[in-house]
């Protein structure tokens, strides 16, 4: 007499087995009607396995069977889930070419804002990370602006923000570390300018209480190892980048050593108006 463990294992292996077989012949089926001439199952199987979510197998059939739809009533949701396969197999760059395309020749078509906002969704994908060069990130927020200001009322608006802002952050960190570096390799007054810029091109800043202190940091090391003859208006400089700060972010964590920063630059400017 089987035991219940074997009797289950045996189970198992026969679901395995028709399992197996399920997924043979589903290959099989495929790649017969992809072979196939016959256009009318090459787009009833493109849209089963499109909602089944096969999303590469269904996209190769559409690559097939597109031209032939072309000018037809099927034509506009051909086009639309061809986009949409590639967008979900993460092609991005092309899905947003894609998506672009439909809204182009199909403007009236109720995916429209659909496929507008997954086309600037595409790009906002192809962002690298902050350290490399920012072309793609530059791209990709004039993309969502532009589907934001074309559509105020967009279902998808509050998301399509959260992505500008995103991306707005991304650039904002790179130019902050770039002009953070310039401190930490000693150039201060690369430093200083490069904050100085940063604080024009982003004025609501997420990151403006920390360059306004690294700003001033850079005006006081530049300050203090100046020769003598720049030395004075250095000091005042400095003492006017401390002021700005303290102006804004008084309750900052950054105060109390800006202040005994500061104390040092007065002792010194005093110490040359003696020698006057």
């Amino acid at each position: 007499m089987r035991t219940f463990a074997s009797c289950l294992k045996f189970m198992n292996r026969g679901l395995y087995i028709l399992l197996t077989c399920i997924l043979l012949v589903s290959c099989s089926d495929f790649q017969k009607t992809l072979k196939s001439e016959d256009v009318s199952e090459k787009y009833k199987m493109a849209t089963e396995l499109y909602e089944a979510e096969k999303w590469n197998k269904s996209f190769r059939l559409l690559e097939q069977i597109l031209p032939k739809y072309r000018g037809k009533p099927q034509a506009e949701k051909l086009t639309f889930i061809h986009a949409m396969c590639l967008y979900n197999m993460k092609e991005y760059y092309r899905s947003s070419y894609h998506f672009d395309k439909f809204i182009s020749v199909y403007p009236q078509s109720e995916k429209m804002k659909e496929a507008g906002f997954l086309a600037a969704k595409g790009y906002y994908y192809n962002s690298p990370v902050y350290s490399k060069e920012q072309k793609e990130t530059v791209e990709a927020i004039e993309k969502m602006q532009l589907f934001v200001n074309a559509h105020p009322d967009t279902q998808y608006l509050d998301e399509a923000n959260s992505i500008i802002k995103e991306l707005d952050f991304k650039l904002e960190k790179k130019a902050f570390e770039i002009a953070k570096q310039y401190d930490l390799i000693r150039d201060y007054k690369a430093s200083i300018k490069s904050f100085n810029n940063f604080l024009f091109d982003f004025p609501g800043a997420t990151l403006r209480k920390e360059a306004m202190f690294y700003r001033f940091d850079a005006a006081y090391n530049l300050a203090v190892n100046s020769v003598n003859y720049l030395k004075e208006e250095r000091l005042k400089e400095a003492i006017d980048y401390y002021e700005s700060f303290k102006k804004a972010y008084a309750d900052s964590e950054f105060v109390g050593d800006a202040t005994v920063m500061k104390e040092k630059l007065e002792q010194e400017l005093n110490t040359i108006n003696t020698k006057s």
